[in-house]
């Protein structure tokens, strides 16, 4: 079963009471979980609470408290993606997985070769949100995540402090994640940017654009990797040689 957010303001005693529609809605009627049953849930604090349901109402849901302690589903560095949106199911494969990753936020961005025009971007950001949201349940994250309205390569970095920003671009690059690493490692706290481009690849223009800002431009091997693949292999990878450089 997946793990459910709520508010401090839920718990009184050690008793929760979830009367929300949405968490109601789920659990007791698309789970359709019974009394007895364990119930995961996790406030704005971070704090997650190990629960077992007492009483199912026709609107409310009673779960009594039988243990609570600090998540530990995130990463001690923020990341976060900026990635060229894709058409369709591929571009929500991005969020979830993405989301599963640990990313505290995307960026949608509007690239030459972008598959979707700004105002097709604008109307899929708060479904893309939803997304965030269940991923986040599913996989027991900490926070949900942010999907940010949709901006420019150059006003993101114009306009935001990070300490590291990353740009994945095969052909072009020769240097790895590890190559990387040895040289400058990603601190606990560190506030990175990873940014990767659409179906068709970055233009010129936006390569010369990389290199004017000195930007690291990463490669993630020899094979030609689709979009969404390389989403999921280049922040895997991140934290992969993070977990390794940070012993």
């Amino acid at each position: 079963m997946p793990h459910f957010f709520i508010n401090t303001n839920n718990i009184t005693d050690n008793f929760v009471k979830i009367s929300d529609k949405e968490n109601y809605q789920h659990i007791a009627r698309a789970l359709r979980a019974k009394i007895g049953e364990t119930l995961l849930l996790i406030d704005e604090n971070q704090i997650q609470y190990e629960t077992t349901i007492k009483e199912i109402t026709n609107k409310d849901i009673i779960s009594v408290i039988n243990k609570h302690y600090p998540s530990k589903r995130f990463l001690d560095f923020d990341l976060y993606l900026a990635q060229s949106p894709l058409r369709s199911d591929a571009q929500s494969l991005v969020i979830e997985k993405a989301t599963e990753l640990g990313v505290n936020g995307i960026y949608p961005i509007l690239t030459d070769n972008c598959a979707l025009n700004k105002s097709v971007i604008e109307k899929k950001v708060p479904k893309w949100q939803k997304i965030m949201y269940e991923s986040s349940k599913q996989c027991e994250r900490a926070i949900i995540p942010n999907c940010f309205d949709v901006t420019t390569i150059e006003k993101l970095i114009t306009e935001n402090n990070f300490d590291k920003i990353i740009v994945f671009c095969e052909r072009i690059a020769d240097k790895t994640i590890r190559d990387s690493f040895k040289q400058t490692p990603i601190q606990k706290g560190d506030k990175i940017l990873v940014i990767i481009g659409p179906e068709g690849g970055f233009s010129q223009k936006e390569f010369d654009y990389f290199k004017s800002q000195n930007l690291e431009m990463l490669t993630l091997g020899d094979l030609i990797l689709r979009a969404e693949s390389a989403v999921i292999v280049g922040l895997g990878n991140i934290i992969y040689e993070y977990s390794n450089f940070s012993r």
